[in-house]
């Protein structure tokens, strides 16, 4: 996998949508491609990849670094770890030089947040800082139905230049696993963070 249009230092959130197997996913694969990742989970994603996964990560941000690098098989020293109120990280100041951000998946109430700008925890405040510092902002959004909050919002913040990419995987390519659902999706936000991921399933390809 190439990367020569996307940067090498990002933000990826997970939050409390279903779908935990796309973060961690492409976590795992940032990782493979030696992008360094500042990693802010919610209180909710902790909720649902126990209850998708089995996945119980430890309190410590430290902690859940070295968790998911072993977990994942990726370099520990690429994946940094922060509290939610933790406002001295790099993700909380557009001074840090981070210009990318995917929140894989969003929850309805995070892009809510988003959309209307409150910033009530490290997640919300650096997705407000891509917005304000005109960086890259990608959002899995993983619910059905959708209401006309949730449409609303997805508009507004697509007429910001935010890339919406909801977790509707497409059967072309005639899948055989999960997992193949899960990488169909997870090269979709890798290809809109500027990376060229290898096997990507392309129409007429």
């Amino acid at each position: 996998m190439t990367a020569s249009n996307c940067d090498k230092r990002l933000i990826v959130a997970m939050t409390g949508a279903s779908g935990a197997a796309y973060g961690l996913r492409l976590i795992e694969r940032l990782g493979q491609a030696g992008v360094e990742q500042h990693l802010l989970i919610s209180d909710a994603a902790r909720v649902v990849l126990k209850q998708e996964i089995d996945i119980v990560l430890p309190d410590g941000a430290a902690d859940t670094s070295a968790y998911l690098a072993e977990r994942l098989g990726i370099a520990v020293a690429g994946l940094k770890s922060y509290a939610l109120k933790d406002w001295f990280s790099p993700a909380a100041s557009g001074s840090s030089g981070i210009s990318s951000m995917a929140i894989v998946p969003c929850s309805m109430g995070t892009m809510a947040r988003i959309a209307t700008g409150a910033s009530d925890n490290l997640i919300e405040r650096a997705a407000d800082v891509m917005l304000k510092e005109r960086g890259r902002l990608v959002l899995l959004p993983r619910e059905t139905p959708l209401s006309s909050i949730h449409l609303e919002h997805m508009l507004k913040l697509s007429n910001m230049g935010v890339h919406i990419i909801p977790a509707m995987p497409g059967f072309y390519h005639r899948p055989q696993s999960i997992e193949e659902l899960v990488d169909f999706m997870v090269d979709r936000v890798l290809a809109h963070l500027g990376m060229d991921p290898e096997g990507m399933q392309r129409w007429g390809a």
